[in-house]
């Protein structure tokens, strides 16, 4: 089937960032997106699950409470939308098919969730939590924890107990994930089991919520990508903190006699982007927040006139290693910032 064209497409990015959410008209339907709800459906097919989540765009991944269906981003609905977020916020959240499928895995299960009322269940409040727990803004994980499965990043399973519900069941229905063993010995196996047993009693079984209901659909977003991208952007601000000199000094020279090397700004800028992508894979950090540390870090190499003496490939690798330690250090020390949750 031929894509469909838009106007929009041929915009530049400041033009485009001026459009309405509600004037994009992407839908999932004719687009890749419509193969993987497909496939999600498949597997829950085969697993004997009746209930089909439905699908809608919005302006970002959720599973709205008492709805069994699930919105998806506009930006993954076209690749001229997809650049924009790449741009903006230097990743593209379930751009490929692994992480979609991932994700909408995830996302299913908290449909399902909402469609059979599980969060009433005895046992899963014993095994999860009460589903009624206030909603955390920010949560500190604990990355070494075998009580949870790790399947999306920043261990967030963590977050609240219908999360943990979900990344459970999202490692549950993933084909071929080979749960039992991988998480032997683990007191997340518990949830597994629990999460096997239940899908299996209510296999064939009709929800007890069936509403088709589309919350933010997109064609009611008024507000201009421009100002999604601000308030985006907001969310993941962060002022890092001005203590990495005595770790730039260890690692650069300002000694005179090293005048004439390249300066240590300008190699952090030229390998920026692989540095920012190889930390956030490693530490599960948001890039958007990487790229102010390193804005950071530049500026203090050129205050300090550092020098990149050596062999740049060894000098870069020993700068991501800083990099992913003070990140490390940011997200778990006895100073560190409150996590911010997807």
């Amino acid at each position: 089937m031929p894509r469909r064209k838009f106007a929009w497409e041929k915009l530049s990015d400041d033009e485009l960032l001026k459009q309405r959410l509600s004037s994009l008209r992407v839908t999932v339907e004719g687009t890749w997106l419509e193969d993987c709800v497909a496939t999600l459906h498949e597997e829950l097919e085969e697993r004997g699950i009746r209930l089909r989540p439905h699908t809608w765009i919005s302006s970002e991944w959720f599973s709205p409470g008492g709805v069994p269906g699930i919105a998806i981003p506009f930006y993954l609905a076209h690749p001229r939308l997809m650049k924009l977020e790449k741009r903006m916020m230097f990743d593209v959240e379930g751009g490929t098919w692994r992480e979609c499928m991932a994700i909408l895995r995830h996302e299913a299960g908290h449909a399902i969730q909402h469609g059979f009322q599980l969060q009433r269940r005895r046992r899963w409040q014993q095994l999860f939590g009460p589903s009624s727990k206030h909603y955390p803004r920010y949560y500190r994980p604990n990355p070494a924890s075998r009580r949870y499965v790790q399947h999306l990043r920043l261990w967030y399973a963590q977050s609240h107990p219908d999360e943990d519900f979900a990344e459970t069941f999202a490692v549950w229905l993933r084909p071929r994930s080979n749960w039992r063993t991988r998480y032997a010995g683990w007191p997340a196996l518990k949830k597994l089991e629990y999460v096997d047993e239940l899908m299996s009693e209510i296999a064939g079984e009709r929800p007890l919520i069936t509403t088709r209901e589309r919350i933010d659909p997109l064609s009611r977003l008024s507000q201009t990508l421009e100002d999604h991208y601000k308030k985006k952007q907001a969310f993941y601000a962060f002022t890092p903190p001005k203590t990495y000199d005595r770790d730039l000094f260890r690692l650069f020279s300002a000694d005179p006699r090293h005048h004439r090397s390249k300066p240590a700004a300008a190699l952090i800028r030229r390998h920026r982007a692989q540095i920012r992508q190889l930390v956030a894979r490693w530490t599960g950090e948001n890039q958007l927040t990487l790229d102010a540390v390193l804005d950071e870090m530049i500026s203090r190499c050129r205050e300090l006139d550092l020098r990149a003496v050596g062999p740049e490939q060894k000098l870069v690798l020993d700068f991501i290693v800083l990099v992913t330690a003070k990140t490390m250090h940011a997200m778990f020390g006895p100073s560190r910032r409150k996590w911010i949750a997807l």
